[in-house]
């Protein structure tokens, strides 16, 4: 069996910090985080770009495949819709990932029709090459039906990314107790939620049936917003503030990519 799948067979919960970069999935890795995923929006803003399918497929490869070289966990890639709304476009796109040495990616439906998902999922099975692929529905996230409606839609959607070839089913945005058991009991593959306001504790989440918990794009926006500070405080007076000394040391940074 896939090394990353396995990590997914619920016997425990798969945490997932996000990176953006090479340095930041080295660090996480580190840390002892036994897989690493990538956050789009932390990955765009980093290269420049808006979030949201703005950053350019080859930068987008180019990044995951510099993040590969440095690690020794599986790599999941957040490959947004796959950088084309032609089904065999994402397969080639998705290809050059496998080629780069990583193992997953998140591949989402967002406004587009759930339909075509599942046709770019088909077409990177029909590709020959295996990966892990994790379906992220935005039905909770963008609100894309009405409340009462959304456990329901999701399990839909879910059942035919199933058909089509995913490994499992992601639902940012997902919080209540009762809903995520509906979505665990009826998806038919692992599920994976984000960390978000009001979501049950990482052991509750797990008693729940959830495989998989992601950091989503939380940990990159708590440090832009911490750098915005220090430059602020740094150009008014020449000093980047009280946070400095709470800086990594220079020589543990190094010790990270240094090899013996």
């Amino acid at each position: 069996m896939n090394e990353f799948k396995k990590l997914h067979d619920g016997s425990k919960l798969l945490h997932l910090p996000n990176a953006w970069d090479a340095g930041s999935a080295r660090l996480f890795e580190s840390l002892g985080a036994s897989a690493i995923a990538t956050t789009s929006a932390g990955v765009a803003w980093a290269q420049g770009y808006a979030d949201n399918d703005h950053l350019p497929v080859d930068n987008a490869v180019a990044v995951a495949a510099n993040i590969a070289r440095v690690l020794t966990v599986p790599l999941s890639v957040d490959f947004e819709n796959g950088y084309s709304s032609d089904p065999q476009q994402v397969a080639r796109n998705v290809l050059r990932l496998i080629e780069a040495g990583v193992a997953g990616i998140n591949l989402e439906d967002g406004n587009d029709a759930p339909a075509l998902l599942a046709e770019k999922i088909s077409a990177i099975r029909k590709q020959g090459r295996y990966i892990f692929i994790n379906t992220r529905t935005d039905v909770y996230l963008r609100g894309l039906a009405p409340e009462s409606e959304r456990v329901a839609e999701v399990l839909q959607r879910a059942a035919l990314y199933k058909e089509a070839g995913a490994d499992s089913l992601f639902v940012p945005g997902i919080c209540k107790v009762d809903e995520i058991k509906a979505v665990v009991a009826g998806a038919g593959l692992p599920v994976n939620v984000m960390d978000w306001p009001g979501l049950p504790s990482a052991d509750e989440l797990h008693k729940l049936g959830v495989a998989r918990l992601s950091a989503g794009s939380g940990i990159p926006q708590a440090l832009w917003a911490v750098a915005a500070d220090m430059a602020k405080g740094f150009l008014a007076t020449g000093n980047a503030g009280p946070l400095i000394a709470q800086a990594m040391p220079y020589g543990d940074l190094q010790a990270l990519f240094v090899k013996p």
